[in-house]
């Protein structure tokens, strides 16, 4: 777990829908562009679904949104009102394009196409249930028994999709930001923590659904609300409406701040980038040092430094060039050459470091091993002095809510001291922000976040682990 080129947690995924009569006709150019936007939730697969009401047709495949689509397969896609679209980074369920999404299933005339944002804690014990009540899955995410779970409501015949969803919900325990299409109706629902994002916006002739809201304005989209935690949107040619399936218990994961979305995006209003800068003013008062410069781990580091200079009037500039164009390597460097992985993504600038006191501001460290490559790069390009300051608590906990890191295993902050990690990365001094710094640069209160990774507090009891559906008889985000 945790063996990414950068060291960074990643992310489970982005989720994005569409339903317009206006606009049909190019509602998968739109999807396009609003996975597009979303492209740094999940860079595994990526998948798009539209549907006329009748017939819904999909197209899915491994690779990021540019690779898996082109113009000859979105024209493919062009007839419909509705679509979904998703892009996967893989939390529960391997990587593999029977986990890409959306994933479709369904019984006799009983179908719905899902994506999913999240992990579910009970899916285990919910996939055994659904596989005794006939239900069968070929893929090993626990988004099947979502949608399945839907299904076995629908069939019922009782109730709108509406009901059918909430009383699907009763069925989940976890983190899950759905959107899925059931004949002629888009439908977008939030468990009660409201652990991941979900929004609204407003399109010509209907709305979008999106995991952040720079995917609403890349489409044009004009921003209503959010999805609330606990509530069920349908949207179809009536309109929206919305049904509460559990009171609202407000537990967004604060690393959506810290590092997850994009910093144009907004949560409750707050735009996460502000976030950032107070995030790095906090951490300016709580660990100040003497220096002549500061730098930021680009890019997610970027508005974290700029508030550390700020407030500490220690000037800024940009001593890390980022390679932009970098991907995955399946090229692994030897031993030998153990900084070129790094250097692949980051290469420092000697006239902004060389004979400079420098402080080094990363919005996290997880494992370590990228930081000790980091300092020992900088201190190669000249640096008089390294300070490494992270704008986020050290990461104590693993998380099941939807960010791959289901276990202590690899957490260097789960098993050492501050002191230890600054001898082991090798900076000068080495600080984090402090749980109460971080919550407030978010402006929420503490009770409607989820710091759980940080302090321990697990809003929901049960634990996730990303393979454990493996070869499972039942098989997200």
């Amino acid at each position: 777990m945790l063996d990414h080129a950068d060291g960074k947690p990643k992310e489970a995924c982005g989720v994005f829908g569409l339903y317009s009569r206006s606009l049909a006709g190019e509602l998968a150019q739109r999807t396009y562009f609003g996975l597009y936007a979303l492209q740094h939730r999940g860079q595994e697969s990526a998948g798009i679904a539209v549907s006329d009401g009748e017939r819904t047709l999909a197209m899915r495949d491994m690779g990021l949104v540019s690779q898996v689509f082109d113009e000859h397969r979105l024209a493919a896609l062009e007839s419909g009102h509705i679509a979904l679209g998703h892009v996967r980074y893989s939390t529960t369920g391997s990587a593999s394009w029977e986990n890409a999404q959306p994933e479709f299933h369904g019984r006799g005339d009983v179908n719905v196409a899902v994506a999913h944002n999240g992990n579910l804690v009970n899916a285990a014990r919910l996939g055994e249930e659904l596989a005794a009540e006939g239900f069968e899955f070929n893929s090993t995410s626990d988004t099947s028994f979502i949608a399945a779970a839907a299904v076995a409501e629908l069939e019922k015949g009782r109730c709108g999709v509406g009901e059918a969803v909430v009383a699907a919900m009763r069925r989940f325990s976890g983190a899950y930001s759905v959107a899925m299409i059931f004949r002629d109706k888009l439908v977008a629902f939030r468990d009660p923590h409201g652990f991941r994002p979900l929004c609204i916006g407003e399109v010509e002739g209907g709305y979008a659904v999106s995991s952040e809201t720079c995917g609403l304005d890349i489409v044009g989209a004009k921003f209503l609300r959010e999805v609330e935690p606990g509530e069920v949107v349908v949207v179809d040619d009536e309109g929206l409406t919305s049904r509460r399936a559990e009171e609202a218990r407000r537990s967004l994961c604060v690393f959506e701040y810290v590092y997850f979305a994009r910093p144009d995006s907004r949560f409750d209003g707050r735009e996460v980038a502000d976030a950032r800068r107070g995030m790095g003013e906090a951490l300016a008062d709580e660990s100040p040092v003497e220096a002549d410069v500061v730098i930021p781990v680009p890019d997610s580091g970027i508005m974290a430094a700029v508030g550390y200079s700020n407030r500490s009037g220690i000037p800024y500039a940009e001593g890390l060039i980022k390679n932009r164009y970098v991907g995955r390597t399946f090229i692994q460097p030897t031993d030998g050459m153990r900084q070129i992985g790094l250097r692949l993504k980051l290469n420092p600038l000697p006239s902004v470091i060389e004979g400079k006191r420098v402080v080094v501001i990363d919005d996290s460290i997880v494992r370590g091993n990228t930081s000790r490559k980091l300092v020992a790069l900088l201190f190669e390009a000249g640096a008089a002095e390294v300070h490494f300051r992270v704008s986020s608590p050290p990461v104590t906990g693993p998380c099941y809510y939807g960010i791959d890191m289901d276990t202590r295993e690899g957490l260097v902050g789960a098993k050492h001291s501050v002191e230890e990690i600054r001898r082991q990365i090798g900076a000068t001094t080495l600080a984090y922000l402090s749980v109460e710094g971080m919550t407030r640069a978010t402006r929420h209160p503490r009770s409607g976040l989820c710091r759980a990774c940080f302090d321990g507090d697990y809003p929901v009891p049960g634990t996730a682990s990303k393979f454990a559906l493996e070869g499972a008889t039942a098989g997200e985000g």
